[in-house]
């Protein structure tokens, strides 16, 4: 089993002093790619680093790079930001026949901080996952199909709400960029795919034809972390 892992290394002024040079910006921040440490350490749990004006923009610049990389979730780990805050939203249009095998429904736009989820029954989903921290791969990944997630919101209120399906596989997603996991480390190795390869020939709604011609199964793998 590989080790869980390490918490950040920045402090609270580092982290404010970071966030402050983001927001100082003119243009949208980058999105960090993998092997930026901020990917690969436990995010600071939220706890005021912020003021609730610098907590509110953070929110719309990760919300804005979101929408323009696009994408469906993103991690304030993926600016190079340790703080355990993400934003979610998918509102994209889906093939109907897509949306039904992979349970995907619009997720409202929804601000996530210091969160966790839990499994909820036993039942897995495999799909294909990509990753705007490791811009141009896909990989399979076997998640719970369901989950509960406790939170706080912007306001500073405790929250608790159960996902399924393609919401669910969002949630989890995005959570574990808080915690150091990039999804390659719960994925099936052997279906990892650049998107050019993946559009060419495995882009079905589900992963039939992909675990036939790559040669893998669809049941969980890789490290085992929270």
């Amino acid at each position: 089993m590989s080790s869980l892992p390490p918490n950040t290394t920045q402090g609270a002024a580092q982290i404010r002093e970071a966030v402050e040079q983001i927001l100082a910006l003119t243009d949208l921040p980058r999105i960090v790619q993998a092997g930026h440490p901020a990917l690969r350490q436990r995010a600071a749990a939220y706890d005021g680093q912020l003021d609730d004006q610098q907590l509110a923009q953070l929110l719309d610049v990760m919300r804005r790079v979101m929408h323009d990389a696009p994408g469906v979730g993103l991690a304030a780990p993926q600016l190079g930001i340790p703080l355990q805050l993400a934003v979610l939203e998918d509102q994209y249009d889906v093939d109907p026949e897509v949306a039904v095998i992979r349970h995907r429904e619009p997720l409202e736009y929804l601000a996530i901080i210091n969160p966790r989820y839990a499994p909820v029954g036993g039942t897995q989903a495999a799909f294909y996952e990509g990753c705007l921290s490791l811009d141009g791969l896909q990989a399979v990944v076997a998640r719970p199909d369901a989950v509960i997630l406790d939170f706080t919101d912007p306001a500073g209120n405790a929250q608790q709400r159960e996902f399924s399906g393609w919401q669910a596989r969002i949630v989890q997603h995005e959570t574990d960029h808080l915690h150091g996991v990039l999804y390659i480390d719960r994925a099936q190795l052997r279906s990892l795919a650049s998107n050019v390869e993946y559009a060419n020939h495995w882009a079905g709604p589900g992963i039939d034809s992909a675990q036939a011609g790559l040669g893998f199964d669809a049941g969980p793998a890789g490290i085992s972390l929270p």
